[in-house]
């Protein structure tokens, strides 16, 4: 069963936050791994039997200050009905002459 964990890691600068991230990737089982939160600062990893407590004792010990938020199974992604797309008529063809002037359109119709 594949699970979504959410960690809040203090990262002041730009080393610390690919450091979290390896680290974050790194461990057996992860699936994926990314950024979310508004400041960035929290790093979900989706994955199948991640060990929750290994992850936070890694990041505290190479990164700094960590916080486990939350833990939970992966929500199924809900499907969108597809919108029609567009079908263009292949009998119209615009050609341009490039010339020094204004260009010259031409609008031809096989029809």
């Amino acid at each position: 069963m594949q699970q979504k964990i959410v960690v809040k890691v203090s990262m002041d600068s730009d080393k610390k936050t690919r450091k979290a991230l390896k680290i974050a990737v790194s461990i057996s089982g992860v699936v994926s791994a990314s950024f979310v939160g508004s400041d960035k600062d929290q790093i979900a990893v989706t994955g199948d039997g991640i060990d929750s407590v290994e992850l936070t004792t890694l990041l505290r010990k190479k990164v700094g200050y960590t916080e486990l938020v939350s833990v939970g199974p992966v929500e199924a992604k809900k499907e969108e009905p597809k919108k029609p797309t567009v079908q263009v008529d292949p009998s119209y063809q615009y050609y341009y002459y490039q010339s020094y002037g204004e260009p010259y359109y031409y609008y031809y119709s096989y029809y």
